[in-house]
C-alpha cells in the first residue's frame, strides 16, 4: 500500500509491500510547493491518489498530518514508482529523509532501487534556494549481488513485482475438456495465442486465432510429436526474469519473445496403466517430457509467469484476470505454482510405481494429494482434520450434513464389505465395524436379515447396499436413525422419501468403487507411516481344503463362505456366526478369541438368533481347543479359519469330537 502524508511543508510518500509475510518501509519527500505545480498534481491524481484523513503515521519524529494523501488502488503502486522513478522533472527535487532508497521484499529476494541520495540544507524545505541537487549516486546491491544503478535513463525498463498483464499464452493439453470456451475468451480478451498438435487442431476446427509452435520457435514438431516446445524459444520465453538487464538483453538478442501463460495437463499414463492388457510400450508412450518441463519452467517463474493445469482452473483464471483488467496476481499465480508441483510430483511417482512393479529399488516412498476438503474437526472435536485425494471419483454426496471424519472411515469400511458380495446385499456399518449383514434378491428382506442380527448398535450408523435402493428398502431403513445411506443408485420414490430427513447424507457409490487393487493401504505411526499391499485375498476351491472328518453339507459350506466375507471386516480378534445369507452373531475387538466369541453368542441370544446348525468364523487360527468347543456348544456345527496353529491337530481333534465340519483357509485376515 502506497500512503503519502504532510507534515511540516513536505509530502512524504511511504511504501508498504507485504508479500509472504515480507514488509520493507521506506520514505522520500517532495516539496509540496512543488506538488502545487500544475503538472506535478496531474502526474499523482493519474494514479488515484486523493486525500484523506484516515491516515496516521508517525515516522522519524514527524507529527501525526492533519491531511494526507492515500493511492486507492494498491495495484497502482508499481506503476507509480516505476513512473517516478523515470520522470525527470521530479527527479531534478527528490529529496528524502535517510536510506534514500526504496525496498521490496518478495519471494525470499530483495530488490532495491536507487531513487536519489537526499540532502538538503537546514531551512524550510519551501524554501528553494535552500534545495539541493544529490550530492552523488549510489549503488546498491540485491540479495544476488548484482548491481542496481542509480538514476539512470540508459538502463533497460524494470519489471516491479506488479500483478502481470497476459499478453501471450501458450495452450497445449492432453485432456481437453472446457479449452475451446477458454481459449476462445482469452483470445477476445486480446491474448495472443499459441498451441501444439491436437490442441491446435480443436482450435482450427472452432475457429479461434491461434500460432503453431513451430511458427513461433521457428522449428517444426520432429519425432512423431514427441519433440514439440522443448525449444530456447519457448522455455527462454516462459524463464526469463522481468526484472533482470541481462535476461533482457539476452532475450532481446535472441528475438525471444515473453510468454505469460502456459495452460498445459499432461498425457494421460494413470489411465494408460489402469486399462486391462496394456503393454510397456503403449505405457512409455504416455510419458510426458515436454508438457512436465513446460509446466515447471512457468511454475518456476511465476512472479512472472502464470501456469493452469487443471480444467476447473480455467473459470478462475478468467475471473482474475476480469477483475484485475487483463492481469494476475503475485498470490494468485503462486498458487497455480503450488499445484503444479503437486501434479507433477504424483505424475513422477505415478510412473516410477509402474516401472517398478516388484518394488525392488523402493527405497523411499512418496505420496502427494491435493486437498479435496476441509473437514469441521477429525475424529473428536478437539483434533483439526482434511481429506486430500480423489474420493470424489467413487462416491457422490448429493444430500445430507457435511461429511466428518468419522463417517468418511465408516464410509470406506462399508464400500469395502458390500463390494465382497455378489449377490444383493444390506449390510450396516458402525464405528468401522459390521452390525449385521443379509443377503437377498429382495432388497428389503435382505435389510430385515441384516437388522435382526443387533438391533440397537445401527442407530446412528451407515447402511450400505450394493444394489439400487427402492423404496420398499427406503422405508425400512427411515424407522431408524441413521448417519449415511449408501448405495450405487436411488430410486426416485426412495430418494424423494429419504430427502425429507435435511441431515441425513446419501451417497451415491460410484461403479468403479471396486477398482482400486493398485492403491496401497497406509497407516501412521510415531515416526513414519506403514504401507502395504490391500487385503483382496480370496478363497477358492473350499472343498480342498476341509480338514475335518465330516464333510461341510451345501448349507454348511454356504454359511461360511459368507460369515468368510464378513469376518474379514471385523477388527480383530473376530468371531462371526452365521447363515447361508445372513450374520446371526458378530463379536469385535476383543484382546481373546474366546471373549470376541462370547460376545457374539450373548447378541445373538439378545437378538433371539438360534445358532443350531451355525457357521462359526474366525479371522485368525484357534490357538487353543476351548474356543472351538464352546462354538459347538452355542450350536454351530461348522468352522472355518485359517490355520497355522502348533495345536492344529488338537482343534481338528476336538471338531471331530463335536462332529463339526471344519475348513483351513490358510489366509488370515486381521484388522487392526
Amino acid at each position: 500500500m502506497l500512503h503519502m502524508f504532510r507534515a511540516r511543508d513536505h509530502l512524504y510518500v511511504m511504501m508498504r509491500v507485504i508479500d509472504l509475510s515480507q514488509l520493507s518501509v521506506q520514505m522520500f519527500g517532495i516539496s509540496l510547493r512543488q506538488l502545487q505545480h500544475r503538472a506535478y498534481a496531474g502526474f499523482f491524481e493519474q494514479f488515484g491518489i486523493l486525500p484523506s484523513n484516515t491516515l496516521h503515521a508517525k515516522k522519524i519524529g514527524l507529527v501525526h498530518p492533519s491531511q494526507n494523501l492515500v493511492m486507492t488502488d494498491p495495484r497502482l503502486g508499481f506503476q507509480f514508482l516505476t513512473a517516478f522513478r523515470r520522470c525527470r522533472f521530479l527527479k531534478k527535487r527528490l529529496y528524502t529523509l535517510n536510506a534514500g532508497c526504496l525496498q521490496l521484499l518478495a519471494v525470499s529476494c530483495s530488490y532495491t532501487f536507487d531513487f536519489v541520495d537526499m540532502r538538503h540544507s537546514s531551512g524550510r524545505g519551501n524554501n528553494h534556494s535552500n534545495l539541493k541537487r544529490p550530492a552523488r549516486r549510489r549503488k546498491y546491491r540485491n540479495e544476488n549481488h548484482s548491481i542496481v544503478n542509480g538514476i539512470d535513463d540508459s538502463r533497460e525498463p524494470v519489471y516491479l513485482l506488479a500483478p502481470m498483464k497476459i499478453t501471450r499464452a501458450l495452450i497445449s493439453v492432453a485432456d481437453k475438456r472446457g479449452i475451446a470456451p477458454f481459449a476462445r475468451r482469452l483470445s477476445e480478451m486480446g491474448v495472443e495465442l499459441i498451441s501444439t498438435g491436437g490442441t491446435a487442431s480443436l482450435l482450427r476446427t472452432e475457429s479461434i486465432a491461434h500460432l503453431e509452435v513451430g511458427d513461433f520457435a521457428g522449428f517444426p514438431e520432429i519425432l512423431d510429436g514427441r519433440v514439440k516446445t522443448l525449444h530456447p524459444k519457448i522455455h527462454g520465453g516462459i524463464l526469463f526474469s522481468r526484472d533482470n538487464p541481462d535476461h533482457l538483453k539476452q532475450v532481446a538478442a535472441n528475438q525471444i519473445e515473453p510468454i505469460d501463460l502456459v495452460v498445459a495437463n499432461l498425457y494421460p499414463f494413470e489411465s494408460t496403466i489402469a486399462q486391462a492388457g496394456v503393454t510397456l510400450e503403449e505405457a512409455i508412450e504416455q510419458i510426458d517430457i515436454g508438457g512436465p518441463s513446460m509446466i515447471r519452467s512457468a511454475a518456476k517463474n511465476f512472479r512472472w509467469v502464470a501456469v493452469v493445469t487443471d480444467p476447473s482452473d480455467y473459470d478462475m483464471l478468467l475471473q482474475e484476470m476480469d477483475r484485475h483488467e487483463g492481469e494476475t496476481t503475485l498470490a494468485f499465480r503462486e498458487f497455480l505454482a503450488i499445484k503444479v508441483f503437486h501434479t507433477t510430483s504424483r505424475y513422477d511417482q505415478t510412473i516410477a510405481d509402474f516401472l517398478n512393479k516388484s518394488k525392488t529399488t523402493q527405497t523411499s516412498f512418496a505420496l502427494s494429494l491435493p486437498l479435496e476438503m476441509r473437514l469441521r474437526y477429525g475424529e473428536n472435536p478437539h483434533q483439526t482434520a482434511n481429506l486430500y485425494g480423489h474420493s470424489q471419483d467413487f462416491f457422490q454426496k448429493f444430500h445430507g450434513k457435511e461429511l466428518s471424519y468419522n463417517n468418511l472411515l465408516d464410509i470406506n469400511a462399508a464400500a469395502e464389505l458390500a463390494n465382497e458380495f455378489v449377490e444383493p446385499t444390506v449390510a450396516i456399518i458402525k464405528h468401522t465395524n459390521p452390525c449385521g449383514v443379509g443377503s437377498d434378491p429382495d432388497l428389503r428382506e435382505a435389510w430385515v436379515k441384516a437388522f435382526a442380527t443387533d438391533k440397537q448398535a445401527p442407530f446412528g450408523g451407515v447402511i450400505v447396499c450394493n444394489r439400487p435402493l427402492t423404496e420398499a428398502l427406503a422405508r425400512a431403513i427411515s424407522e431408524i436413525f441413521s448417519e449415511v445411506i449408501i448405495a450405487p443408485e436411488f430410486d426416485p420414490e426412495a430418494r424423494a422419501l429419504l430427502q425429507k430427513k435435511k441431515n441425513l447424507r446419501l451417497m451415491r457409490m460410484l461403479p468403479w468403487v471396486d477398482k482400486t487393487v493398485n492403491e496401497p493401504d497406509i497407516r501412521s505411526v510415531i515416526g513414519g507411516i506403514l504401507v502395504q499391499d490391500r487385503d483382496l485375498a480370496l478363497f477358492e476351491q473350499p472343498e480342498r481344503h476341509v480338514v475335518s472328518a465330516r464333510p461341510p453339507t451345501a448349507e454348511e459350506m454356504k454359511a461360511m463362505l459368507f460369515g468368510w466375507k464378513v469376518v474379514k471386516h471385523v477388527k480383530s480378534n473376530a468371531i462371526v456366526y452365521s447363515a447361508k445369507d445372513r450374520t446371526l452373531g458378530i463379536g469385535a475387538g476383543q484382546m481373546s478369541r474366546v471373549d470376541s466369541s462370547r460376545i457374539a453368542i450373548w447378541k445373538a441370544n439378545e437378538a433371539g438368533l438360534s445358532l443350531k446348525g451355525s457357521a462359526v468364523c474366525s479371522d485368525a487360527f484357534f490357538p487353543f481347543a476351548d474356543g472351538l468347543v464352546a462354538a459347538a456348544e452355542a450350536g454351530a456345527t461348522a468352522a472355518i479359519q485359517p490355520g497355522g496353529s502348533i495345536r492344529d491337530k488338537e482343534v481338528i481333534d476336538a471338531a471331530d469330537e463335536c462332529r463339526m465340519s471344519m475348513v483351513f483357509t490358510s489366509i488370515r485376515h486381521f484388522k487392526h
